[in-house]
């Protein structure tokens, strides 16, 4: 027998913590779904890339901006009631979507979706983290997981459901969030409402806090790289629905093996503030590539698919730090973060579409480098934070890890003694 016992596996959990998990593939699926028909709803619409962009902005900046209600709503109604008021929201609105005739209401109907995405986000990451087991480092996996999942089925899914209508995803998605929402109407204990409730203004009191600050800088710079890949790469590939399906669900695939699988090694073998730098200048490097050879369809398609890499990595050791770093309770942390962090992402896409129009394709793809590198920067400044981020996370894994071996010893003796009595 090994004397170094494993860590637990992040796969064996509760019920309700796979049906909130279920939810997130579902409501992540939403982030890529619409990449494949962005070309056809621009000609079929009859708007502009920067038009069409909006997608992105209205449901990523309306999320921000909700992310600073979630706490004060759920510390009022308790957490399964704000995952299911947040599942209904999404599937209200992404009908609405499907069933809208112009790009306008789309639009809008995906400000709605981000309403919701927002309520249901912010919760359920405080849910899994509560309620799931092998500790934290094994819940923030198997969050990663979920979106690394939801992020590479989304891309296929709208490439398929696209090449039938540019309709189809938007109704997909709310049959699938409505399965979701049945499945934590069943399997989600209820949860009482917090002792204290929290204020509107709790999310941007934590921002004080330096290290969540920074991280949230660093995030939004970094998100911006993310999304101008995400929202106007599709543009200059000039390929079908289902081909840029296909090119999508293969970034989103690196997203979920690398979040999942290397993110973990390599903040082991670097530590978090080495692996960090390291996967920020290398994903700065991809964007720069992609702007260079914007014109070469093979290189921008490698390169794009490329980037699920360094976003997968990212994506599992930021909100490992994240959660850490801040002396906050999670759910304000993960609400403060979120905030400052989908602001970037909601306006890169509208961003890289006005600098493309004014100025050439290769330009937005410049400016998301640019801003990965501001963010690398912004982060190298809280070098000592991300240190006590580490520590903090060493010592959860040192208490967790007993308790675990000590239930395994249990285990083994009851089963011994199992064996003993029938011989």
């Amino acid at each position: 027998m090994s004397a170094h016992p494993s860590a637990p596996s992040p796969f064996r959990q509760p019920k309700a913590v796979w049906a909130v998990a279920f939810a997130c593939v579902i409501s992540f699926m939403g982030i890529g779904l619409v990449d494949p028909i962005l070309p056809a709803l621009s000609s079929q619409l009859h708007a502009t890339p920067s038009q069409v962009s909006l997608l992105f902005t209205s449901y990523l900046v309306v999320t921000a901006v909700a992310m600073l209600v979630t706490g004060f709503v759920s510390s009022r109604i308790g957490a399964k009631r704000t995952l299911v008021a947040g599942l209904a929201v999404i599937v209200v609105f992404s009908a609405l979507a499907g069933a809208s005739g112009s790009i306008s209401g789309i639009v809008g109907f995906r400000a709605g979706w981000g309403l919701g995405n927002a309520l249901f986000i912010a919760t359920s990451l405080a849910v899994i983290v509560g309620s799931a087991s092998g500790g934290f480092a094994g819940a923030i996996i198997l969050y990663e997981t979920a979106l690394g999942v939801g992020i590479a089925v989304g891309p296929l899914l709208g490439g398929e459901l696209g090449g039938i209508s540019w309709r189809g995803p938007f109704f997909g998605v709310a049959v699938l969030m409505a399965i979701a929402l049945i499945a934590t109407l069943v399997l989600v204990q209820p949860t009482p409402t917090p002792a204290r409730r929290a204020s509107l203004l709790d999310p941007l009191k934590a921002l004080r806090h330096r290290g969540l600050l920074t991280m949230g800088l660093m995030a939004l710079c970094y998100n911006w790289g993310f999304f101008t890949v995400l929202g106007y790469s599709p543009y200059p590939m000039e390929l079908g629905t289902h081909e840029l399906g296909y090119v999508f669900t293969g970034w989103g695939v690196l997203v979920a093996i690398f979040s999942v699988f290397v993110a973990p090694r390599l903040q082991a073998r670097l530590g978090i503030a080495r692996a960090l730098y390291l996967n920020l200048a290398l994903f700065a490097l991809d964007i720069l590539v992609i702007g260079l050879f914007t014109s070469s369809r093979t290189t921008l398609i490698a390169a794009v698919i490329l980037a699920g890499a360094f976003i997968g990595v990212n994506n599992t050791i930021t909100t490992q730090a994240v959660m850490t770093v801040a002396p906050v309770e999670r759910s304000v942390a993960s609400a403060a973060y979120g905030f400052v962090r989908f602001i970037g992402g909601g306006l890169a896409p509208y961003a890289a579409g006005r600098l493309a129009e004014h100025y050439d394709v290769h330009v937005p793809f410049y400016v998301g480098a640019a801003a990965v590198l501001i963010g690398l920067a912004v982060l190298s400044t809280g070098h000592s934070l991300l240190a006590d981020a580490e520590r903090a996370q060493a010592a959860e894994a040192a208490l967790h890890t007993p308790a675990e071996n000590r239930e395994e010893r249990l285990e083994r003796d009851a089963l011994a003694e199992d064996v003993g009595s029938a011989s």
